[in-house]
């Protein structure tokens, strides 16, 4: 009978694209937003109760690190930072990824603060004139990654009850950051003039911005960032309780999965994490499901970073015609590689899940010191490689 409903349901959605052809792409979205509306008029509260709810995931979890790593980060930009740190580790971080030096600065704000910042000063870069277009494709998919604190914190400690699981799951993530700049192709440009403009950006700014001016700016273009990126977790906060909450979903996934082919909690936890990572990864974690597959389906979402994201990433990115449909299968191909590099990491002796204790009272892994020697010897994975290439 449900079978017999979903055919129906079928023949009448394809009905109406034949019908709508040529406008199908705008009827469809239209449908979408206009059964949403329906459903927040017959359902008010819970729309309002969703609507708070992620109001208080920004204001509570989002806000507070994102708006001074901001002021922070604008104020660097304000004074010429590109530049600065371009001399002391710009070889360090880009030569390996085959990226100029100057984009230095935003592989830190996307390695120390998560995406959507590293996209957010990806377009700087390119505002400016520092970096050009095929460069900054480039860069917003090697510098879109998240950050230590939503791997190791909340996925890892709260979510999945471990620690040293969010390592695992933070060095898979950098790794297939390096990968991804190893493997995308590179153009040929005119060094000179990206660098020469870089050091006149850095040049007027410093002539031309006191540093009142240069605070008003930096708050100003923080207020307005945060704004716009705590609009999209609320919507989507919303939408995915939506979802969540209807009946139509349920049946529709328990159809899928009648055949015994695919887990429900596994089709769930993907499904809703392709559209927002937090709810994907907690929707895996209090599953059922084997403790490796949790690790191995976080892993993936965590590469891929969720449509909220994207979209997110795309409010930066619109107006300088970047495609999104590249962007989206590159992230697609670096949560692949990130739940390889995961497999990897589980498949070693020391990952068995029966030692988890002996890492949870590793001082290695859980202190400050023992924790930048993992990040060091994460960014000289890059520079070995650039060695070896050279050599060969």
């Amino acid at each position: 009978m449900k079978a017999l409903f979903f055919i129906v349901i079928a023949l009448i959605i394809f009905l109406i694209y034949l019908l709508f052809r040529k406008s199908s792409k705008n009827l469809l979205l239209t449908t979408i937003f206009s059964l949403l509306i329906i459903y927040i008029i017959l359902n008010p509260k819970d729309c309002i109760a969703f609507t708070i709810n992620g109001a208080k995931l920004f204001f509570y979890s989002v806000f507070p690190s994102l708006f001074p790593f901001l002021v922070i980060v604008n104020l660097i930009f304000s004074f010429g930072g590109i530049e600065i740190y371009s001399k002391f580790l710009g070889k360090i971080l880009c030569t390996p990824l085959r990226l100029p030096k100057e984009c230095s600065v935003v592989i830190l704000a996307s390695l120390f603060c998560g995406y959507p910042l590293g996209s957010r000063y990806a377009c700087e870069l390119y505002e400016r004139k520092v970096i050009d277009k095929p460069t900054f494709e480039r860069l917003l998919n090697i510098a879109t990654n998240g950050s230590p604190l939503f791997i190791i914190g909340t996925v890892g400690t709260a979510m999945l009850h471990s620690a040293f699981l969010g390592y695992i799951l933070l060095i898979s993530n950098a790794l297939s950051c390096i990968v991804m700049g190893l493997i995308l192709p590179t153009e040929k440009t005119n060094k000179y003039t990206i660098y020469s403009n870089s050091s006149v950006a850095a040049t007027q700014i410093k002539e031309s911005l006191n540093f009142g001016v240069a605070m008003k700016n930096a708050l100003e273009d923080a207020t307005k960032t945060c704004l716009s990126i705590g609009s999209f977790v609320v919507i989507f906060s919303v939408i995915i309780n939506i979802i969540k909450s209807s009946g139509i979903y349920h049946t529709a996934l328990i159809s899928l999965c009648s055949s015994g082919i695919i887990n429900y909690n596994l089709l769930d936890g993907v499904f809703l994490g392709f559209i927002e990572i937090t709810n994907g990864c907690n929707i895996v974690a209090t599953s059922p499901l084997t403790l490796n597959i949790k690790i191995l389906i976080c892993s993936f979402l965590i590469g891929f970073s969720g449509l909220s994201i994207t979209f997110q990433v795309y409010s930066f990115v619109y107006k300088y015609k970047v495609s999104m449909k590249k962007y989206i299968f590159l992230k697609v191909v670096q949560g692949i590689i990130c739940t390889l590099i995961t497999l990897l990491f589980l498949k070693l002796p020391f990952s068995l899940v029966n030692q988890e204790t002996f890492f949870i009272n590793n001082t290695m892994l859980s202190s400050k010191p023992g924790f930048l020697v993992l990040l060091i010897f994460i960014f000289s994975i890059p520079v070995i490689f650039k060695k070896l290439r050279d050599c060969f």
